[in-house]
């Protein structure tokens, strides 16, 4: 089993498409599938299921891919390591964050890393909480700025990087918008809310409170950006629960206060593997992270 195979394993099972595969890895398309049929032959077993559209993974294909991102970020690794003592800092940074994340800028942090370490390649992908913990600990993204959940905390490191209670927002006509003091979650039984979908930090952090104080909610409207939640609310379909730090964003918005959350509190954290896993570049985004660059 050679190395390029598997990168070319995954590169197929990325876009389930051998042409597209072969074009994002400049080799031939036939050159390619010479290299899946070797891997093929050495594992003795179909990696895909090929039709003349797309390519679907087989579950053999299924249990290599998970192996197979592992194998190739250890050997990004290693090499990346080797830089770092070397005193150079080069490679790739593959960098997951949820939108609107407290206690970072993410676009000025990447600019001042990409000023000190101009041989690094960095790529970004925004994507719900939920997903980023997963891809962290699977190798597949260097680090994650986003919600904490103690699940994440049990394979993960977690370095706090903000704090702070989750608010309502509605329209100023809306009825709760009078209340003139703290709502209680029960205030907010009968309510119909806007929220993420489900893998997003804002989404489960929310959820978690609800769900802690028994009170049930309906979440009629779901979305994935903070426009569209913040544009759904201005029009009074719903009321929102959101990190206070969200109130900002929409000054026509009027924001009521939560009482009786216990201790439930948004938390952002930055999630990193276990140290000896985590690779140069991240060390290196960190660092400037702690010296308060982009804060």
């Amino acid at each position: 089993m050679e190395l390029r195979h598997l990168q070319h394993f995954v590169a197929v099972a990325e876009d389930r498409h051998f042409t597209r595969a072969a074009e994002r890895l400049m080799v031939s398309q036939s050159g390619l599938s010479a290299s899946i049929r070797a891997l093929e032959r050495d594992l003795r077993a179909p990696l895909f299921v090929r039709s003349t559209r797309r390519v679907t993974l087989t579950e053999a294909g299924r249990a290599l891919l998970v192996e197979a991102e592992r194998i190739l970020a250890q050997v990004r690794a290693a090499h990346e390591a080797v830089a770092a003592v070397q005193g150079v800092v080069r490679g790739t940074l593959t960098l997951g964050t949820e939108q609107c994340v407290a206690g970072v800028h993410v676009a000025g942090l990447l600019a001042a890393f990409r000023r000190r370490h101009p041989d690094v390649e960095i790529r970004l992908r925004q994507e719900g909480g939920l997903s980023l913990a997963e891809d962290v600990a699977a190798g597949r993204l260097d680090l994650a700025f986003a919600y904490r959940s103690r699940e994440d905390c049990d394979q993960l490191r977690s370095v706090p990087l903000a704090e702070e209670p989750m608010t309502l927002l509605c329209h100023p006509e809306h009825p709760l918008a009078a209340a003139g003091q703290a709502l209680s979650l029960r205030d907010l039984a009968d309510e119909v809310f806007v929220d993420f979908h489900p893998g997003w930090g804002p989404r489960r952090a929310t959820d978690a409170t609800f769900a802690s104080a028994g009170v049930p909610r309906a979440v009629s409207l779901e979305v994935n950006d903070v426009h569209s939640l913040l544009d759904l609310v201005e029009e009074d379909l719903g009321v929102a629960a959101v990190p206070r730090h969200f109130r900002h964003k929409r000054d026509s918005l009027h924001d009521v206060p939560l009482a009786d959350t216990g201790e439930a509190v948004y938390e952002t954290v930055a999630l990193l593997p276990p140290p000896q896993a985590t690779s140069p570049a991240a060390r290196a985004l960190m660092t400037l992270l702690e010296r308060g660059i982009a804060r």
